[in-house]
Protein backbone atom coordinates (compact mmCIF):
# COMPACT_ATOMS: atom_id res chain seq x y z
CA UNK A 1 0.00 0.00 0.00
CA UNK A 2 0.98 3.57 -1.16
CA UNK A 3 2.91 5.67 2.05
CA UNK A 4 1.37 8.72 0.30
CA UNK A 5 1.98 10.27 3.83
CA UNK A 6 5.45 10.00 2.91
CA UNK A 7 4.95 11.70 -0.38
CA UNK A 8 2.83 14.68 0.74
CA UNK A 9 5.31 15.46 3.65
CA UNK A 10 8.15 15.34 1.45
CA UNK A 11 6.62 17.67 -1.04
CA UNK A 12 5.39 20.43 1.86
CA UNK A 13 9.23 19.81 2.90
CA UNK A 14 10.08 21.17 -0.64
CA UNK A 15 7.99 24.08 -1.17
CA UNK A 16 9.94 25.57 1.76
CA UNK A 17 13.62 24.76 1.12
CA UNK A 18 13.12 24.86 -2.63
CA UNK A 19 16.72 25.13 -3.20
CA UNK A 20 19.67 22.83 -4.40
CA UNK A 21 21.72 22.21 -1.01
CA UNK A 22 18.57 21.19 0.81
CA UNK A 23 17.66 18.98 -1.97
CA UNK A 24 20.75 16.93 -2.65
CA UNK A 25 20.94 16.87 1.58
CA UNK A 26 17.63 14.90 1.70
CA UNK A 27 18.26 13.05 -1.86
CA UNK A 28 17.09 9.99 0.28
CA UNK A 29 13.66 11.13 1.47
CA UNK A 30 13.24 11.79 -2.40
CA UNK A 31 14.14 8.78 -3.58
CA UNK A 32 11.97 7.08 -1.20
CA UNK A 33 9.38 9.19 -2.04
CA UNK A 34 9.73 8.69 -5.22
CA UNK A 35 9.36 5.30 -4.99
CA UNK A 36 6.36 5.56 -3.18
CA UNK A 37 4.83 6.95 -5.85
CA UNK A 38 5.86 4.91 -8.95
CA UNK A 39 4.67 2.05 -7.08
CA UNK A 40 1.23 3.50 -6.73
CA UNK A 41 1.54 4.39 -10.64
CA UNK A 42 2.55 1.19 -11.76
CA UNK A 43 -0.75 -0.58 -9.75
CA UNK A 44 -2.90 2.27 -11.39
CA UNK A 45 -1.59 1.10 -14.69
CA UNK A 46 -2.88 -1.82 -14.72
CA UNK A 47 -6.91 -1.37 -14.20
CA UNK A 48 -6.34 1.84 -16.60
CA UNK A 49 -4.99 -0.18 -19.38
CA UNK A 50 -7.76 -2.79 -19.22
CA UNK A 51 -10.21 0.12 -19.51
CA UNK A 52 -8.52 1.57 -22.08
CA UNK A 53 -6.68 -0.47 -24.14
CA UNK A 54 -4.86 2.33 -26.34
CA UNK A 55 -2.53 2.68 -23.28
CA UNK A 56 -1.06 -0.82 -24.16
CA UNK A 57 2.19 -1.43 -21.77
CA UNK A 58 3.68 1.28 -20.32
CA UNK A 59 5.66 1.63 -17.02
CA UNK A 60 5.71 4.58 -14.32
CA UNK A 61 9.10 5.93 -15.39
CA UNK A 62 7.53 6.66 -18.34
CA UNK A 63 4.69 8.39 -17.40
CA UNK A 64 6.35 10.21 -14.36
CA UNK A 65 7.16 13.82 -15.10
CA UNK A 66 10.55 14.65 -13.99
CA UNK A 67 11.10 17.34 -10.54
CA UNK A 68 13.61 18.89 -11.98
CA UNK A 69 12.42 22.52 -13.89
CA UNK A 70 13.51 23.87 -16.84
CA UNK A 71 13.81 27.49 -15.56
CA UNK A 72 15.74 28.57 -18.73
CA UNK A 73 12.99 30.90 -19.49
CA UNK A 74 11.37 31.50 -16.53
CA UNK A 75 11.37 34.09 -13.58
CA UNK A 76 10.68 31.61 -11.22
CA UNK A 77 14.00 29.71 -10.67
CA UNK A 78 12.86 27.59 -8.47
CA UNK A 79 14.96 24.57 -9.14
CA UNK A 80 12.06 21.66 -8.49
CA UNK A 81 8.75 21.02 -8.97
CA UNK A 82 6.89 20.40 -5.87
CA UNK A 83 4.36 18.09 -7.03
CA UNK A 84 4.42 14.33 -8.47
CA UNK A 85 2.92 14.00 -11.55
CA UNK A 86 2.28 11.49 -13.89
CA UNK A 87 0.36 11.17 -17.18
CA UNK A 88 -0.89 7.74 -18.60
CA UNK A 89 -1.00 7.08 -22.28
CA UNK A 90 0.52 5.01 -24.48
CA UNK A 91 4.00 6.70 -25.18
CA UNK A 92 4.10 7.87 -21.56
CA UNK A 93 4.47 11.77 -20.41
CA UNK A 94 5.95 12.38 -24.24
CA UNK A 95 3.01 11.26 -25.94
CA UNK A 96 0.93 13.39 -28.02
CA UNK A 97 -1.91 11.89 -27.36
CA UNK A 98 -5.25 12.11 -25.14
CA UNK A 99 -4.50 10.50 -22.12
CA UNK A 100 -4.56 10.37 -17.76
CA UNK A 101 -3.03 12.69 -15.65
CA UNK A 102 -2.47 12.29 -11.51
CA UNK A 103 -0.84 15.41 -10.16
CA UNK A 104 0.06 14.97 -6.66
CA UNK A 105 0.31 18.26 -4.19
CA UNK A 106 -0.08 19.64 -0.91
CA UNK A 107 -3.57 20.96 -0.67
CA UNK A 108 -3.43 21.03 -4.95
CA UNK A 109 -3.78 17.92 -5.94
CA UNK A 110 -5.97 16.69 -8.95
CA UNK A 111 -6.97 13.67 -11.50
CA UNK A 112 -7.36 15.00 -15.12
CA UNK A 113 -6.98 13.77 -18.31
CA UNK A 114 -7.11 14.81 -22.23
CA UNK A 115 -4.57 16.60 -24.73
CA UNK A 116 -2.97 19.78 -23.70
CA UNK A 117 -0.80 21.96 -25.66
CA UNK A 118 -1.22 19.60 -28.76
CA UNK A 119 0.86 20.78 -31.93
CA UNK A 120 -0.80 22.59 -34.72
CA UNK A 121 -1.88 19.49 -36.77
CA UNK A 122 -2.56 17.50 -34.01
CA UNK A 123 -5.06 20.00 -32.45
CA UNK A 124 -6.64 20.18 -36.21
CA UNK A 125 -7.17 16.68 -36.03
CA UNK A 126 -9.56 16.92 -32.98
CA UNK A 127 -11.30 20.18 -33.98
CA UNK A 128 -12.11 18.49 -37.48
CA UNK A 129 -13.35 15.17 -35.66
CA UNK A 130 -15.64 17.78 -33.56
CA UNK A 131 -16.61 19.17 -36.94
CA UNK A 132 -17.94 16.00 -38.01
CA UNK A 133 -19.36 14.36 -35.08
CA UNK A 134 -20.90 17.34 -33.23
CA UNK A 135 -23.42 15.48 -31.52
CA UNK A 136 -21.30 12.58 -30.51
CA UNK A 137 -18.65 15.06 -28.80
CA UNK A 138 -21.39 16.85 -26.93
CA UNK A 139 -23.44 13.15 -25.11
CA UNK A 140 -19.66 12.88 -24.31
CA UNK A 141 -19.28 16.15 -22.33
CA UNK A 142 -23.36 16.22 -20.98
CA UNK A 143 -23.04 12.95 -19.38
CA UNK A 144 -23.51 12.59 -15.73
CA UNK A 145 -20.69 10.99 -15.09
CA UNK A 146 -18.26 13.47 -17.00
CA UNK A 147 -20.00 16.49 -15.32
CA UNK A 148 -20.42 15.18 -12.19
CA UNK A 149 -16.39 14.68 -12.24
CA UNK A 150 -15.43 17.80 -14.37
CA UNK A 151 -18.04 20.25 -15.10
CA UNK A 152 -16.54 21.06 -18.19
CA UNK A 153 -13.45 21.49 -20.27
CA UNK A 154 -10.73 23.82 -18.97
CA UNK A 155 -11.20 27.02 -21.30
CA UNK A 156 -7.58 27.72 -20.68
CA UNK A 157 -5.71 29.71 -23.68
CA UNK A 158 -9.36 29.49 -25.50
CA UNK A 159 -9.06 31.63 -28.65
CA UNK A 160 -11.81 34.72 -28.79
CA UNK A 161 -12.61 34.48 -32.22
CA UNK A 162 -13.57 31.18 -34.27
CA UNK A 163 -10.46 29.25 -36.05
CA UNK A 164 -10.10 29.81 -39.65
CA UNK A 165 -11.76 27.11 -41.77
CA UNK A 166 -15.17 26.61 -40.03
CA UNK A 167 -18.32 28.23 -40.58
CA UNK A 168 -18.78 30.63 -37.74
CA UNK A 169 -22.59 29.24 -37.16
CA UNK A 170 -21.64 25.53 -36.62
CA UNK A 171 -23.10 24.24 -33.61
CA UNK A 172 -20.51 23.26 -31.73
CA UNK A 173 -17.75 26.67 -32.49
CA UNK A 174 -17.32 27.60 -29.06
CA UNK A 175 -15.96 24.32 -28.72
CA UNK A 176 -13.67 24.66 -31.50
CA UNK A 177 -12.18 27.76 -29.79
CA UNK A 178 -10.30 25.56 -26.72
CA UNK A 179 -6.44 24.85 -27.88
CA UNK A 180 -6.45 22.57 -24.62
CA UNK A 181 -9.27 19.87 -24.80
CA UNK A 182 -8.32 18.62 -20.78
CA UNK A 183 -10.19 18.30 -17.74
CA UNK A 184 -9.33 18.61 -14.09
CA UNK A 185 -10.99 17.19 -11.02
CA UNK A 186 -9.33 18.86 -7.54
CA UNK A 187 -9.06 16.33 -4.59
CA UNK A 188 -8.25 16.85 -1.04
CA UNK A 189 -4.88 15.53 0.46
CA UNK A 190 -6.63 12.82 2.89
CA UNK A 191 -8.38 11.61 -0.83
CA UNK A 192 -5.19 9.65 -1.49
CA UNK A 193 -5.32 8.17 2.34
CA UNK A 194 -8.65 6.35 1.81
CA UNK A 195 -9.73 2.97 1.18
CA UNK A 196 -10.15 1.22 -2.07
CA UNK A 197 -8.41 4.43 -3.80
CA UNK A 198 -7.97 2.83 -7.44
CA UNK A 199 -11.07 2.33 -7.42
CA UNK A 200 -12.01 5.49 -6.37
CA UNK A 201 -9.30 6.81 -9.07
CA UNK A 202 -10.89 4.65 -12.09
CA UNK A 203 -14.34 5.89 -11.38
CA UNK A 204 -13.24 9.43 -12.38
CA UNK A 205 -11.04 7.81 -15.09
CA UNK A 206 -14.04 5.47 -16.23
CA UNK A 207 -15.98 9.63 -17.30
CA UNK A 208 -12.93 10.62 -18.98
CA UNK A 209 -12.22 7.65 -21.45
CA UNK A 210 -14.94 8.31 -23.80
CA UNK A 211 -13.46 12.07 -24.34
CA UNK A 212 -10.13 10.43 -24.51
CA UNK A 213 -11.29 7.80 -27.04
CA UNK A 214 -13.17 10.37 -29.22
CA UNK A 215 -9.73 12.71 -29.21
CA UNK A 216 -7.12 9.41 -29.68
CA UNK A 217 -9.69 8.06 -32.44
CA UNK A 218 -9.01 11.42 -34.35
CA UNK A 219 -5.49 11.07 -34.38
CA UNK A 220 -5.33 7.42 -35.36
CA UNK A 221 -6.98 8.45 -38.39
Amino acid sequence: MTNFKQIFDFLSKLQVHNDRNWFNEHKDEYMAAHREFAGFVNALIVPLSQLDESIGTVSAEECIFRIYRDVRFSHDKSPYKTNFGAFIAKGGKKAERAGYYVHIQPDESMLSGGIYMPAPETLESVRNEIYHHPQEIRKILENKSFKKYFGTLSEEDKLKNPPKGYPKDFEEIDLLKNKHFVTGYPVPNDFFMQEHLIERIMDVFKAQYPLNAFINRALDK
